[in-house]
């Protein structure tokens, strides 16, 4: 065990302080923002982002830096996920009802769908078009990364696909709280919202908790019923994936593993909210633990700025450009749609 941290821990050192500093001097700009303005217009986590993609556009952080740059924007907001289940119980899902769980099913089916028909209609191969469906429908890469083998994409319809994910991802993150007082979303249907078009867990978090804590814990485990959808997603892309595969790839056919389908975070996130749900979690230790969960992913955020190549739009041509951009669009439109009909949450 020793050894291990001997050989793995040093590598993660200068990429994880650049991306703690990225995050101090976003605490720092808030605090500033509070003291001029009153209040915090951009929070930490939001200004963490934006501070990284400038970082990463004037400067490519040179490689000694990758791994504790990936490890902030992948692993530590893992961590901040599983902490985060202790902030949600079953009440708050069983308080969604049934009618939008299964309107989350359905608007994850048809905009997989819509989505695969849009790319098609604008000339994209076939496997292509699965991923950006699915990749935009159900949980971005993951999605990609678990539905790519099943129906043998090679390794430029997933960088095609996954291109986008980062920089639109942002995006998205960005964008999506200036609806709230546009479209007049109360916190609840907020939170629906993002955990509907958002691509990422992790982004969701950082579209949520600038806007309150009742909005994260909707959008999340909205998401994460979403995300769910990526098993049923897998197994039907594998019956027919004798017919999708070139025929090349046939006989490396990959059933994926099943942290692909079920990532860990998930698991733990589901974990404590098991145990917040049957009291095993004290109430006083939740302010530290969601303070601490806010900080980890403020340093993630952080990260994820850093990993952020703004010309890969560019590099990924139009009809992509096109065809994700308004697959997100509509995504969004049902997703809107589902608020107003399932009547949830009004102000």
């Amino acid at each position: 065990m020793t050894d291990f941290f001997r050989r793995f821990i040093p590598g993660l050192v200068p990429g994880l302080l650049l991306c703690i500093a990225v995050t101090a001097a976003a605490e720092m700009l808030e605090a500033v923002e509070v003291h001029v303005t009153g209040q915090a217009y951009l929070e930490a986590l939001v200004l963490a982002i934006l501070i990284g993609v400038a970082v990463r556009t004037a400067w490519k952080p040179p490689q000694r830096f990758q791994p504790g740059i990936h490890f902030s924007a992948k692993f530590v907001l893992e961590c901040a996920i599983v902490i985060l289940g202790a902030s949600v119980s079953f009440a708050t899902i069983m308080a969604l009802g049934p009618f939008l769980i299964f309107g989350i099913a359905a608007i994850v089916s048809i905009a997989i769908g819509v989505s695969y028909s849009i790319c098609r209609l604008l000339g994209l191969p076939m496997r292509l078009s699965i991923l950006v469906a699915c990749g935009n429908s159900i949980c971005g890469n993951s999605a990609i990364a678990a539905v790519a083998p099943v129906i043998g994409a090679d390794g430029d319809d997933i960088a095609s696909s996954i291109s986008f994910t980062a920089v639109l991802g942002v995006v998205v993150v960005l964008t999506l709280p200036l609806l709230v007082p546009i479209l007049h979303l109360s916190l609840t249907q907020y939170g629906v919202l993002a955990g509907l078009t958002v691509y990422a867990v992790p982004q969701v978090l950082a579209a949520t908790l600038p806007i309150g804590a009742l909005s994260n814990q909707v959008g999340t485990v909205i998401k994460l019923v979403r995300v769910l959808m990526l098993g049923p997603v897998v197994l039907g892309f594998s019956l027919l994936g004798g017919g999708l595969r070139p025929a090349h790839a046939r006989s490396n056919r990959r059933w994926p593993a099943v942290t692909e389908l079920v990532p860990w975070f998930i698991i733990g996130f589901l974990g404590l909210l098991l145990a917040r749900s049957l009291g095993f979690i004290p109430q006083a230790v939740l302010p530290p633990l969601t303070r601490t969960a806010g900080l980890l992913t403020t340093v993630a955020m952080a990260g994820l700025g850093l990993g952020v190549d703004v010309r890969a739009v560019a590099r990924s041509g139009p009809r992509v450009t096109l065809a994700v951009t308004l697959s997100l669009i509509v995504l969004g439109l049902m997703s809107y749609g589902l608020i107003r009909l399932a009547a949830i949450g009004g102000p």
